[in-house]
């Protein structure tokens, strides 16, 4: 195990921006006097492809955009598909503010590392699921602990320590390293099946690079039976914390770090990698479907049942233990924010009853999770809490590292404009930017349309180590395969074309570009642009 890092002075920025500020000003007079308490809640695999019902419309204006009366593509029927029945989720949108261009890192561990430390992914070094992230780095988890008084928890999948065969075992940073009172839950990406797994603990009896492995507790939830199911135990773990919390000392604000593993397929193959979920965390929607095709319950028995089929009863468990989860905090104090984000998206592996991409994409082999088109890096990512309106929507293209400043502001911190580097030898600037402004109604946007960059970054372990590098602005998207290059990097307008079915024309070069005799507003510039951030702002910048 490694030892605990050496304690750092926090580095803080000197000023924020106006628009920063007055949103801080605005968090100040909120309804309540007392610190909002903060829940993260992480859904794991669950692509933008699966939630579309939280964005009423998105789906049926696709199909007009590429339909007959549009870009008139041959498979635009495939636009209209089968979404998971996701009524909490689609609530939840209703009641706060969705995000319809949010986008993570094309695996789960990399999204977490960058959500954790407002960093992109050649900053943490984390680029595949099995790099562990430095437990030198920032985290705002422990901002939040150390300079505003927050007590915190984590439960469920953590995945930012490396994994079981690292050596040593998960080497990375843990959940206490990070600034967690507690963790209850898994530091593995998967789980060996929903029902038995290891169940991880750090507590106060932990040092902070030790823990200790327990089998899995049989817990409930109203309405839900007794049982190890995991998102069942993540659930009550979370709601006994958070319950006892507000109990100990309600005026003490709480943050709560939720990572449900659905609808991760799981480690065990026998007999399949999916599973058919407890029938009483199911609507009748789900229930009705698992019955039609012979699923076998509480199982991974998934008769004749698809892959497609289950991920939508998979992504319906959680949502309903979502709603659980979320009747606990309405109950035990509104002044509370929650965001809900999806770590990557859904995943097409190429295997027999392992492809699940069943809506809105029309290309689909060769992308989803582990790619960097939209199909693997545009995920769904809703806020809702004290003075957000509710039924907001935001089309500002927007990243998982703006989690961290976010967060930090909404306990009413400034974001550290620079933080250590991998090897905490020096400092690199805070990739993140805080969307307080933009939930708040202070602002529409938080990044320069043209000049403003987002990147989503892949080693694909699955595919023999392929890489590729996705950057876009708020118009304009590069793929680069393999390294920056103009030949290796495909240019699409997600303004026109959403979906990237018809890549643009390439200029020949892109010499001279910046010397402002180009026109921004030319297609060629917006290419030579996002091509220099993929050649010096992604991990291609340190090829040889």
């Amino acid at each position: 195990m490694s030892a605990d890092p050496k304690s750092k002075a926090k580095i803080l920025a000197t000023a924020s921006a106006a628009a920063i500020a007055a949103c801080l000003t605005a968090g100040a007079a909120r309804a309540q006097d007392a610190p909002p308490n903060i829940m993260l809640i992480i859904l794991d695999d669950i692509g933008f492809d699966v939630t579309t019902g939280m964005y009423p419309g998105m789906i049926e204006d696709l199909s007009a955009r590429y339909g007959p009366d549009g870009l008139d593509h041959p498979d635009a029927d495939r636009i209209a598909g089968h979404p998971a029945s996701t009524p909490v989720l689609d609530e939840f949108a209703e009641d706060g503010m969705v995000f319809s261009n949010a986008w993570a890192q094309p695996f789960c561990s990399p999204t977490r590392a960058s959500m954790l430390t407002g960093l992109f992914s050649a900053k943490t070094r984390v680029l595949t699921y099995a790099d562990p992230l430095a437990s030198t780095h920032e985290s705002f988890v422990r901002n939040l602990k150390e300079d505003a008084g927050y007590a915190t928890g984590v439960f469920g999948k953590w995945h930012m320590a490396g994994i079981p065969s690292n050596q040593p075992p998960y080497p990375g940073m843990k959940p206490k390293q990070a600034g967690f009172d507690l963790f209850e839950g898994n530091m593995h990406a998967a789980p060996l099946t929903y029902w038995d797994y290891d169940y991880e603990i750090q507590d106060d009896s932990s040092p902070d690079d030790m823990w200790r492995t327990e089998e899995a507790p049989v817990r409930s939830l109203p309405g839900i039976a007794p049982t190890t199911y995991a998102p069942v135990v993540k659930a009550a773990d979370t709601i006994d914390w958070i319950t006892a919390q507000e109990q100990a000392d309600p005026d003490k604000p709480w943050f709560a770090w939720v990572a449900f593993n659905l609808s991760h397929a799981t480690i065990s193959s026998d007999p399949t990698q999916m599973i058919v979920p407890n029938a009483d965390t199911l609507d009748d929607v789900s229930r009705q479907e698992m019955e039609a095709c012979n699923g076998v319950f509480e199982s991974a028995d998934l008769g004749d049942c698809s892959g497609e089929a289950s991920m939508r009863a998979m992504t319906n468990s959680v949502d309903t233990v979502i709603g659980k989860v979320l009747d606990a905090v309405d109950a035990l104090d509104p002044n509370t924010y929650v965001i809900i984000i999806a770590d990557n998206g859904t995943p097409m592996y190429g295997r027999p009853g392992l492809d699940f991409i069943d809506n809105m994409y029309i290309t689909r082999d060769g992308r989803g999770k582990g790619t960097v088109y939209e199909s693997g890096a545009r995920v769904t990512l809703a806020v809702r809490g004290p003075n957000i309106q509710a039924g907001a929507r935001s089309d500002e293209f927007v990243h998982a590292v703006d989690i961290f400043p976010t967060v930090l502001n909404l306990g009413g911190l400034e974001s550290p404009a620079m933080v250590p580097d991998a090897d905490n030898t020096g400092e690199v600037a805070v990739d993140g930017v805080s969307l307080s402004p933009i939930l708040f109604g202070q602002a529409d946007h938080v990044r320069d349309p043209n000049e403003g960059f987002l990147l989503t970054e892949s080693r694909n372990l699955m595919a023999a180590g392929a890489e590729q590098v996705g950057v876009r602005n708020r118009d304009y998207k590069l793929v680069c395969d393999g390294n920056a290059a103009i030949e290796a990097c495909a240019f699409y307008n997600l303004v026109n074309d959403p979906l990237e079915e018809y890549p643009l024309p390439k200029p020949a070069d892109c010499a001279g570009f910046a010397d402002g005799l180009w026109n921004t507003a030319e297609e060629s510039w917006q290419f030579c642009r996002l091509q220099h951030v993929a050649a010096t702002e992604s991990f291609f910048k340190d090829a040889p």
